[in-house]
């Protein structure tokens, strides 16, 4: 009898230390994971004075993205066999600090740098309190963990604001833009 419950708890802690392969910090050190949201935010958010679509990535405008590093959080971070990095981030809304917007997305990772390639937005929630962008949002990103997509939720609006009727997401501008003849 203590064989086997040796056994089942031997089994027990075997699963509950299992890794969070989810949690960026599976993956980076705070200070990479701080890099690596750097970066991102030159990806997400709006450019930095005196930049542009097109220069938002030089190292003069890192600084910029930098001091913006509070407002922004990782939440969920996992690397498929591929090499592709699906995210959940979460970041400000303007200047509505009551709201957050949840951003779900993919991109490939040149490690020496952290800086992504290949990003991609694949949704932005819409303005929502911090509980809700969390909970819609880490639903879409384990829906897309798991499926490689998540076309079947575009629809639900409380969940996706963008890409809609009007906005898709430009992969070689990495910015939302209004769809031709809209």
């Amino acid at each position: 009898m203590k064989k086997y419950l040796f056994i089942l708890l031997a089994s027990f802690m075997l699963l509950a230390c299992k890794p969070d392969t989810n949690n960026p910090a599976y993956y980076f050190n705070q200070a990479q994971q701080d890099s690596l949201v750097t970066n991102m935010i030159a990806f997400v958010a709006e450019n930095a004075t005196y930049s542009t679509d097109s220069t938002r990535f030089q190292p003069e405008f890192r600084s910029y993205y930098a001091k913006q590093l509070p407002k922004y959080s990782l939440v969920n971070l996992t690397k498929d066999p591929s090499g592709t990095y699906y995210y959940f981030l979460v970041r400000p809304v303007g200047k509505l600090k009551m709201y957050r917007r949840g951003v779900v997305g993919s991109f490939t990772l040149d490690s020496a740098s952290l800086m992504p390639k290949n990003f991609k937005e694949i949704i932005n929630t819409p303005h929502l309190s911090e509980d809700l962008v969390l909970e819609r949002g880490a639903f879409l990103y384990r829906e897309l963990v798991k499926k490689g997509n998540i076309n079947e939720y575009m629809v639900m609006r409380d969940y996706v604001e963008w890409p809609d009727s009007t906005l898709t997401y430009n992969i070689h501008t990495n910015r939302w833009v209004y769809k031709q003849g809209k």
